[in-house]
């Protein structure tokens, strides 16, 4: 489609703006290759440092991506050389966002050179749903605009779309006390910037001419559908964008040099737990200590990627004994792995996950049951998705704080491989 809307043979000049999260980052750079791969010009707008820490570009799509670096604004508070929420606690982000929203100035700087020349002018841009200022510049060059939205099932329950029925699936059902609590401090409390979550989104939303999901009718098809009804903007979908399965983007040093595939591969075939509850939010210590047991009590093996709880000493991020118990069947590990590696290989039985969009099309993409652990955001939405759709179960859960105990793990873990 061009400027106006029609279809157009000719190619397009697009420019991907994603959220500065590797969650985001690493799925958009899949969408900015794909429309490179289909002959269209991309720019993928993100900060030096986010940039650097991206995998190679495919060489089929590398002449057609720019990265486009924006400099992030110092913050006091921030971090030296934190652009991205790997690199801030979850508790601590208050700087990164108001150092997000003074990336509109060299945003419309970028956009205005652009514009100068009709051969630059980018046909659209896609931002992410927190990018206010994006949509705004935009706006101003006339320039259409798409807001990428989280999950389909994420929109319906903060719509309060679906009440329970015998007939509708597990991801309507209704949501439990703490995740509905969790989510309304999310959306409505502002931070250094005196602007929330909400007021990013609405003020994007309104600035745009349509949306774009990560998803597809098949994914979810009880709620995509009515997902522009509830935003009151047309939708479109963008499919899952899944990484390559033949792992295009693992790094160079995992073809069986990594620790945790040795590790792997001295273990039977399909006996491996892989836990890997993501790098944006970790559990408190003590729910970490209850994971740890249940998955001791399991007696099954297991291989754990364990993001440190902030301000936790390393002697008391797990239980006393725990290492030396667990020798032989279990392995924790806190450093980078290679996720699409450790999902690839046949020792890997089943996958206990947080449920992020990104780890569930993953662990998916290999065929392995979850084991589902959400913690905040469309991970709560997402587990009870994939629940009606009979491909993982949640462990049990405190309906008031979300706590869970080693028991409930153990239920889980015990019987998945």
């Amino acid at each position: 489609m061009d400027a106006a809307g029609s279809s157009s043979s000719s190619p397009l000049r697009i420019a991907i703006v994603p959220w500065l999260a590797f969650g985001h980052l690493l799925p958009y750079l899949e969408l900015a290759e794909r429309l490179a791969a289909r002959g269209h010009r991309v720019s993928f707008v993100s900060t030096p440092r986010n940039l650097a820490r991206l995998p190679p570009l495919r060489p089929a799509a590398a002449p057609r991506v720019d990265l486009v670096a924006l400099p992030l604004p110092r913050v006091e508070g921030l971090p030296d050389g934190a652009e991205s929420t790997n690199d801030v606690p979850d508790d601590e982000r208050e700087p990164l966002w108001k150092a997000f929203d003074g990336l509109a100035a060299p945003f419309a700087g970028f956009l205005t050179a652009a514009c100068a020349d009709e051969g630059t002018r980018p046909h659209w841009i896609i931002a992410d749903s927190f990018h206010h200022w994006a949509a705004a510049a935009a706006l101003e060059h006339k320039v259409p605009c798409a807001m990428l939205l989280p999950t389909a099932a994420l929109i319906a329950a903060s719509a309060g779309a679906g009440r329970p029925s015998p007939e509708e699936h597990a991801e309507q059902q209704p949501q439990p006390r703490y995740e509905q609590e969790g989510r309304a401090t999310l959306l409505t409390d502002g931070d250094m910037s005196g602007m929330s979550i909400m007021q990013r989104s609405v003020l994007t939303l309104e600035r745009c001419k349509l949306t774009a999901i990560r998803s597809c009718v098949e994914w979810e098809p009880e709620c995509l559908p009515l997902v522009s009804e509830f935003i009151g903007k047309p939708v479109v979908p963008l499919g899952l964008l899944p990484p390559s399965p033949d792992g295009g983007r693992r790094a160079a040093n995992t073809n069986g040099e990594d620790a945790t595939i040795r590790w792997l591969d001295a273990q039977p075939p399909n006996s491996v737990v892989y836990v890997a509850l993501g790098s944006e939010v970790p559990l408190p210590v003590e729910q970490t200590h209850e994971l740890a047991l249940g998955l001791e009590l399991s007696k099954t093996r297991f291989l754990w990627a364990l993001r440190k709880p902030s301000g936790v000493l390393d002697a008391e991020m797990l239980p006393m004994g725990f290492q030396e118990r667990i020798h032989g069947h279990g392995l924790v590990t806190t450093g980078w792995v290679p996720q699409m590696s450790i999902l690839a290989h046949g020792a890997v039985g089943s996958f206990l996950t947080h449920c992020g969009r990104n780890s569930l099309i993953e662990g998916l993409l290999f065929g392995h049951p979850l084991i589902m652990l959400p913690i905040f955001g469309d991970q709560g939405p997402n587990a009870r998705l994939m629940e009606g759709k009979k491909v993982g179960l949640q462990v049990a859960r405190n309906e008031n704080d979300g706590s869970f105990d080693r028991k409930a793990l153990r239920a889980q873990s015990g019987a998945s491989c």
